[in-house]
């Protein structure tokens, strides 16, 4: 029973994927090598036009089997030549699938990871999204795709401000309900900053009101 899959087997699946998808119109991918300590891992990195994103998520999921949002990183970049905002979507191919159940019983799922091949080899895909210069940023939600995309996508608005157009039920997740519209913490232009690790955030910039702990060390 292998315990698993080999970095050479890994390399040729995220090698396949990431030339796939490089042929879709606006998509760019490649290969990147990563070191865990131990083993060397690959992991499939690639840019997205907003345009095409969509269908690239359709086709990753459809196609490629990948089945899992984990992660959405938001920037605000003010200061960038080439982007004012900017989606990571971080995905994963986990080749994990519902087990058999007999006579109510769940019956274990037991893979030889060492035969995986092709699109059954578990790999990273981590997709960036550049958006142009706007006070309004958005890119097309993905929801629906991947439920792991729902929190993260709520998440990525509440603190960045990138909107998620498609997407069904958004609201605050981390911020308070009655946060004044149109704020975001994460937006470069608040300057949210620790005073010497003593106050959790510069009050001019929040709600006008101290936490019940300022003053304390953090």
């Amino acid at each position: 029973m292998g315990k698993k899959v080999s970095p050479a087997a890994q390399q040729k699946a995220a090698e396949s994927l990431a030339s796939a998808i490089s042929k879709i119109d606006g998509v760019s991918a490649e290969v990147d090598t990563r070191s865990s300590g131990t083993q060397e891992r690959h992991t499939v990195t690639g840019t997205c036009t907003p345009a095409s994103w969509r269908g690239l998520a359709e086709a990753l999921a459809s196609k490629h089997t990948v089945d899992y949002c984990s992660m959405i990183t938001g920037i605000h970049w003010p200061d960038a030549s080439d982007k004012t905002w900017e989606v990571i979507y971080h995905l994963l191919r986990t080749g994990v699938t519902d087990p058999d159940v007999v006579d109510g019983v769940v019956q274990p799922n037991i893979t030889k990871v060492s035969a995986l091949k092709g699109g059954k080899v578990p790999l990273e895909i981590q997709i960036s999204i550049a958006l142009p210069d706007t006070r309004t940023p958005s890119v097309d939600s993905v929801q629906d795709i991947w439920v792991g995309a729902d929190w993260n996508e709520k998440e990525t608005w509440d603190l960045v401000g990138i909107d998620f157009d498609g997407h069904q039920g958004m609201r605050r997740v981390l911020n308070p309900h009655e946060t004044p519209v149109g704020y975001h913490p994460l937006q470069k232009q608040h300057k949210l900053r620790y005073h010497g690790y003593e106050e959790m955030y510069d009050d001019a910039q929040g709600f006008r009101r101290k936490p019940a702990d300022a003053g304390k060390v953090k």
